[in-house]
């Protein structure tokens, strides 16, 4: 499986942005798909993921300005970030795991949130 990650910029605290990651490939048998970020010197953090039923879970930190979803036909997720703070600044990874328990990456997204 091959993600690709798009959306990601600068913008500033308040703002909106709109990351969407496109799975292509061996994209058969995809159950979860997600995002997470990473900051220098911390460890990469769930920020929302999706089921393949639909079902949803956020980091506490999101809640209520972020919201992820999916189109299953073009194999891609989307994460909408609405009232962005600057420590939501972060390199932005996609993810999706199978039924298997394989989990694959994309290459990152940098968003910037200025005060």
């Amino acid at each position: 499986v091959q993600l690709q990650a798009s959306g990601g910029g600068l913008v500033q605290a308040g703002g909106s942005l709109r990351l969407s990651c496109a799975a292509s490939g061996s994209v058969f048998g995809v159950d979860s798909m997600g995002w997470y970020r990473q900051v220098p010197g911390k460890q990469r953090e769930l920020v929302a993921e999706i089921t393949s039923g639909g079902n949803t879970n956020y980091a506490d930190s999101v809640k209520g300005r972020f919201t992820i979803s999916r189109d299953n036909a073009k194999s891609t997720v989307y994460l909408q970030m609405n009232s962005l703070k600057p420590e939501d600044t972060a390199v932005y990874y996609c993810a999706v795991t199978k039924y298997t328990g394989y989990n694959y990456w994309g290459q990152g997204t940098l968003v910037t949130v200025s005060s």
